[in-house]
């Protein structure tokens, strides 16, 4: 309990001083956790696992529930405040303790990460809502890199948030959360083999899986425009 309560003051005061890249009140709860986790929960093969914003660790425990002897896990944070809170924790907490040795907290933006070794399954939390497209576009374009070929991404939103966003911003904003809109879009309509809606959350949210095929990952080519060929008249 007194972890918990401290995970939710870090996380809500993070959230009223950097809202751009925090972008929710409170840590997701364990139903949450429980859908992202599923593609890789009943593993028999040594994997590689990243989390991406990991934030306090809300769906980090639940990960490392699941990682065994031979699998390996990455956390990437940008925030620094939220990258000591995990470090503490895999320092102090036992669920976090006992599989600390193939574990890496990693302070970084996750379009910094380096592409070496590329991993099975990629988790990523970040707000994407709170994004410019721009920014959308290039995070979703490394994060594929960062996925072994076959592997899975799993990346959680809110239920309802972009609708409502769009009903009471302005004409810019409302253009900014279409183009986020369409960039999530794209890849989910090529890639998405799986959605858990996950009512038992604050608030409800969509876990969407995809399964990466590296040779589909490219942009989908532009429809050919039909040519007009003129007829020659007779004179």
């Amino acid at each position: 309990m007194k972890q918990s309560l401290a995970e939710y003051r870090a996380f809500f005061r993070e959230f009223r001083q950097t809202f751009k890249t925090t972008g929710a009140i409170t840590p997701s709860g364990r139903s949450l956790a429980r859908a992202i986790c599923r593609p890789f929960a009943d593993h028999s093969q040594p994997i590689r696992i990243l989390e991406i914003g990991a934030g306090t660790g809300a769906v980090t425990k639940e990960i490392l529930r699941h990682v065994g002897p031979e699998d390996r896990f990455d956390a990437v944070e940008l925030n620094e405040r939220f990258v000591d809170v995990l470090n503490d924790r895999f320092a102090t907490e036992p669920t976090f303790k006992k599989v600390a040795d193939r574990c890496r907290v990693l302070h970084a933006a996750v379009q910094e990460l380096p592409v070496e070794v590329p991993y099975d399954f990629v988790i990523c939390g970040v707000p994407f809502n709170n994004f410019s497209v721009g920014l959308t576009r290039e995070i979703f374009r490394h994060m594929t890199k960062l996925v072994a070929p076959g592997g899975t991404l799993t990346f959680f939103e809110y239920l309802w948030i972009r609708r409502f966003k769009v009903l009471v911003a302005g004409k810019n904003e409302r253009r900014r959360l279409s183009g986020v809109g369409r960039v999530l879009g794209s890849y989910l309509h090529r890639f998405e083999y799986k959605c858990d809606t996950v009512w038992v959350n604050f608030p409800p949210a969509l876990a969407h899986h995809l399964k990466l095929d590296k040779e589909q990952d490219r942009p989908a080519p532009r429809p050919k425009k039909k040519r007009r060929h003129a007829r020659a008249s007779a004179r």
